[in-house]
């Protein structure tokens, strides 16, 4: 299940699922990018639940990223497990994209609490 919570016009938090993988990448991939097209500008991927990241998953990150990017817009990733974090400098995608800490972090000190939780739930195949 992929949750998507608006936090203003153009900044979306979308909380990734425990597993992000070939099973459900394109969908998600494909959920965001929904999201870009309708006007989100700053998307931050909170991977706080994430337990298993593939490739596939990885490159519909740096997809997210460039479509953004052609957007005028930023991708941020926030709140990947240790492990993954290591991985993702491993591969030199730390110079791509930083992770951040936290979702609040990523934000860049604005408080997510403030989030209007129009918490849409989005399924996935």
């Amino acid at each position: 299940m992929l949750r998507v919570r608006v936090h203003q016009a153009d900044t979306t938090v979308v909380r990734l699922p425990s597993e992000f993988d070939h099973e459900n990448a394109s969908d998600i991939g494909a959920r965001c990018e929904d999201l870009i097209k309708k006007g989100c500008t700053t998307l931050v991927l909170d991977a706080s639940d994430v337990q298993y990241l593939d490739s596939s998953g990885v490159s519909v990150i740096v997809a997210l990223s460039s479509a953004l990017d052609s957007h005028a817009g930023t991708l941020r990733l926030a709140a990947l497990s240790d492990h993954y974090q290591q991985v993702w400098r491993l591969l030199g995608l730390d110079t791509l994209l930083p992770v951040f800490p936290t979702v609040h972090a990523s934000l860049d000190g604005q408080d997510a609490g403030a989030c209007a939780d129009t918490a849409e739930s989005l399924g996935h195949a």
